[in-house]
């Protein structure tokens, strides 16, 4: 039997309307959340979710 579970923000920790499965496999996923309405990039593998830092924007000296 395949494993389902919710994926949940890890801004706020709210139920997003998104599932995975066991053997379900993402990479730069932009995972909104209905609640905190903000989006962060994550990555699954095996039922395991990271979050993907993005680098901040560096000035450019003139």
């Amino acid at each position: 039997m395949i494993k389902n579970k919710w994926i949940l923000c890890p801004v706020c920790g709210s139920k997003t309307r998104d599932r995975i499965r066991g053997d379900t496999v993402l990479k730069n996923y932009p995972l909104y959340c209905p609640k905190c309405k903000q989006e962060t990039l994550i990555e699954v593998s095996n039922l395991k979710i990271t979050v993907i830092k993005e680098p901040d924007a560096q000035p450019q000296s003139l």
